[in-house]
């Protein structure tokens, strides 16, 4: 019973932010008015996707003074291969000291198509996150549908699993993983302590990503409750592919959903 007690008793301390993917039409054509937006609705936490590796450093502090203001964070971002290369990694590191940041995640590996490809991407990930670890940064990867689907028998997110340090993050992407049919709650189960954030993007059969959080089939109590009692979430991150709303319109609703289901 101790861990469903502290998960009940600690939900509310765990922030909620938006994966700033969800309004990125809204984000290419203001930033500052978007990112303060999504602060004013009550999000505590944003993850800044790829186009941030192009910002100076200067522009890079004028977004930290940004979020400062508005007392929200920037815990993570997402990254495209060039943060995890040699010749690209430094210029992460960088940025995502200044804005604050914890995590810097893959969002994609790309086209791994052998268990071997999928090695190399952990050995990239590994490789990465001793760099990362030496300056105070955790490396972290995000999964679409491929890591769930089985290739060669296993499925290549238990290969990235098993062949990384037990610090990197598993960033789970919730209604990717519903959406091949795998249980997103046995997999934040089987890795105790690597979930520290999750991708809230719920799914339907019929209409796919387009619902609003909540309206999809994923079971979010029992996620939550895994999430929190065992997979050692840290922050939850909204995303929206799109909706029948506008962007701005859609992430309100989703968190007006959230409140009201975390209630």
């Amino acid at each position: 019973m101790a861990p469903l007690a502290l998960s009940a008793a600690g939900n509310k301390k765990i922030p909620v932010g938006l994966e700033l993917y969800s309004v990125r039409d809204e984000m290419a054509k203001d930033l500052t008015a978007t990112v303060t937006a999504v602060a004013k609705m009550g999000y505590q936490v944003v993850e800044f996707y790829s186009p941030y590796y192009d910002w100076t450093e200067d522009y890079t502090k004028q977004v930290r003074k940004l979020l400062d203001g508005l007392g929200i964070r920037c815990n993570s971002t997402h990254n495209g291969l060039q943060s995890f290369s040699a010749s690209g990694m430094q210029k992460a590191i960088d940025l995502n000291k200044i804005l604050g940041a914890k995590f810097i995640v893959l969002a994609s590996a790309g086209r791994p198509a052998t268990l071997d490809d999928w090695k190399h991407v952990a050995g990239t990930l590994t490789e990465a996150s001793e760099k990362f670890k030496a300056v105070g940064l955790r490396a972290g990867y995000h999964n679409h549908q491929d890591e769930f689907r089985v290739v060669e028998g296993k499925r290549p997110i238990e290969v990235l699993a098993a062949n990384t340090p037990k610090e990197l993050m598993l960033q789970l992407d919730v209604g990717t993983c519903v959406e091949v049919g795998s249980d997103p709650v046995a997999w934040i189960k089987a890795n105790p302590g690597r979930i520290n954030s999750l991708h809230i993007k719920d799914w339907a059969p019929e209409k796919g990503y387009s619902v609003l959080f909540g309206e999809g089939v994923c079971p979010w109590p029992q996620i939550f409750d895994a999430a929190e009692s065992v997979g050692g979430v840290e922050y939850y991150l909204i995303e929206q592919e799109g909706s029948r709303y506008p962007e701005i319109e859609t992430v309100q609703r989703c968190l007006d959903l959230w409140k009201k289901m975390r209630a």
